[in-house]
């Protein structure tokens, strides 16, 4: 999955919480299984998080039923809490995400390059469904 020179993607939710929580529950493994999924038939059975500049990450991503699965795994190259992660993932992609309060409550946009093997209006719509995941969860805990 080599990347060329695509337009990067954004995906944004608002939450409604403080921005210590949101920033906890988007970094603590126990809170990403809860979370990280793009729909209902799919899971996050693991989460490990080493939150620290060259630190490594890891979610694992399966369908429910066990019929697939794999791990997603990044580096942390940017930590700014409670403000910005920015990693590289393991087929060199970057993504950035950003946390900045709101009149609204905290605003969460993340960029990110796309891979070559989906078209971008999949990718944004799965990393959209799973950000909206982020927020129900943060907004119900």
């Amino acid at each position: 999955m080599e990347t060329t020179n695509k337009t990067k993607i954004t995906v944004e939710a608002t939450v409604n919480s403080t921005i210590e929580k949101a920033w906890h529950m988007w970094n603590s493994p126990e809170h990403i299984t809860k979370w990280c999924a793009a729909s209902d038939d799919w899971h996050a059975p693991f989460a490990e998080n080493d939150l620290k500049v060259g630190g490594k990450s890891t979610t694992t991503m399966a369908a429910k039923d066990g019929s697939f699965s794999f791990d997603f795994s990044w580096i942390y190259t940017t930590i700014k809490e409670n403000e910005l992660l920015e990693y590289v993932l393991e087929d060199g992609r970057e993504v950035s995400v950003q946390f900045s309060k709101t009149a609204n409550g905290i605003k969460v946009v993340e960029i990110f390059d796309p891979e070559n093997e989906n078209p971008p209006e999949f990718q944004q719509q799965g990393w959209q469904a799973i950000l909206n995941n982020f927020k129900k969860h943060v907004e119900q805990n």
